[in-house]
C-alpha cells in the first residue's frame, strides 16, 4: 500500500502582498478574488494541490492589517486562526514594499511555528542589491526553513517552491480527493466573482466594506442558469455609485461578472443584480457565517 501525505499550508501576509494571485497561479485558474483594493479576501479559502503523492492544502487568508471595525477583526482573526491549525506557514512579503512594520509584527507572531517559509514576491521588480539585505533581515526575524524568490504574477519560482513545501507535509490519509480542487461553496464563489468586478470598476470611489450575496440560482429547461445576487451597500450615496448614471455601472459589473462565471463554470448564465441599502449589515451574524467568518 502506497504512503500518502496530506497537510495544511497557511498563506499569510499583509494586504495586497499577492496571496490571492499566488493561489490562483498554483491552481492554474481563478479561485480567489484579486483586486487593487486592500483587504479584499475575506474568507479562509482552501485549495488542494497535488504534488506527486503529496496533498498540499493551501489556506488563503484575509490580509493582516490593523483592525478597526467588526468585519476587520473577524478577517484578522480568521487569518491568525488558520496559522494555528496549519502544518506549515508561508509568509507572503511584497519585495517592492520591503519589510514593513506589519511584516515584522507577523514574524514575531509566527516565529514559534515549526515549519516557516517566506515567499518574497515581485522580486523581478527590484535589484538583487536591494534583495540581499532584505533576505538577511528576514532570516534574523524568525527561523525560516527557506526563503523563496518568486513572481506570483509571472509564475516564476512557483514550481520549485511547491516541491520544497511538499517535503514538510506529514504522512496522512488524503483529507480530500486526490485531485486539484477548491473547497469553497458555489454560492459564495459566485458572490466573490461579482464582488471582484465591483472593486475592478469603482475601487477608488467606493469603500471596500460592501457585501454580495447570491440569493438563489435557478436552471431553466435549456440548462441556462439564472443567478440572483444582492449587492449590499451602507447608504444611498454608495448605491448611486454602484448603479451609475442610467444604470450603466451596474450593467458593466453584471456583464463582466456573467462572462467570468460562464468562463469559469462552462455554462450559459443570466445574472440578475439588485443593489440594496443595509446600513447595519456588518452587525448581522448571518452575513459573517456566509463568508466563513466568526461573528464576535
Amino acid at each position: 500500500m502506497k504512503k500518502t501525505y496530506s497537510g495544511f499550508i497557511a498563506i499569510i501576509g499583509p494586504t495586497n502582498a499577492g496571496k490571492s494571485t499566488l493561489l490562483n497561479q498554483i491552481m492554474g485558474r481563478k479561485v480567489s478574488i484579486v483586486s487593487h483594493k486592500v483587504q479584499t479576501t475575506r474568507t479562509r479559502l482552501r485549495a488542494v494541490k497535488m504534488v506527486g503523492e503529496k496533498q498540499l492544502i493551501f489556506v488563503d487568508t484575509p490580509g493582516v492589517f490593523k483592525p478597526s471595525r467588526r468585519l476587520d477583526k473577524a478577517m484578522v482573526s480568521a487569518a491568525m486562526g488558520a496559522m494555528d491549525e496549519a502544518d506549515a506557514v508561508l509568509l507572503m512579503v511584497d519585495a517592492q514594499k520591503g519589510l514593513t512594520q506589519t511584516v515584522k509584527d507577523l514574524c514575531e507572531k509566527i516565529k514559534d511555528h515549526n515549519n516557516l517559509f517566506v515567499a518574497l514576491n515581485k522580486v523581478d521588480a527590484i535589484s538583487k542589491a536591494n534583495l540581499l539585505p532584505m533576505v538577511a533581515e528576514l532570516s534574523s526575524l524568525a527561523d525560516f526553513k527557506e526563503i523563496f524568490m518568486i513572481s506570483a504574477l509571472k509564475n516564476d519560482g512557483i514550481k520549485q517552491m511547491l516541491e520544497s513545501l511538499s517535503q514538510v507535509i506529514p504522512e496522512s490519509p488524503y483529507l480530500f480527493d486526490d485531485k486539484d480542487a477548491c473547497d469553497v461553496p458555489d454560492m459564495l464563489y459566485l458572490s466573490e466573482l461579482t464582488r471582484e468586478k465591483i472593486y475592478k470598476y469603482i475601487h477608488q470611489e467606493l469603500p471596500y466594506h460592501i457585501n454580495v450575496v447570491t440569493e438563489r440560482v435557478d436552471t431553466d429547461k435549456e440548462g441556462v442558469l439564472d443567478i440572483y445576487q444582492k449587492i449590499v451597500v451602507q447608504n444611498e450615496a454608495h448605491k448611486k455609485i454602484v448603479v451609475g448614471k442610467g444604470g450603466t455601472q451596474l450593467q458593466r459589473i453584471g456583464t463582466d461578472s456573467r462572462h467570468d462565471i460562464q468562463n469559469q463554470w462552462g455554462v450559459n448564465a443570466r445574472l440578475h443584480l439588485f443593489v440594496k441599502v443595509e446600513p447595519n449589515w456588518e452587525n448581522v451574524a448571518e452575513n459573517y457565517e456566509e463568508q466563513g467568518l466568526e461573528f464576535k
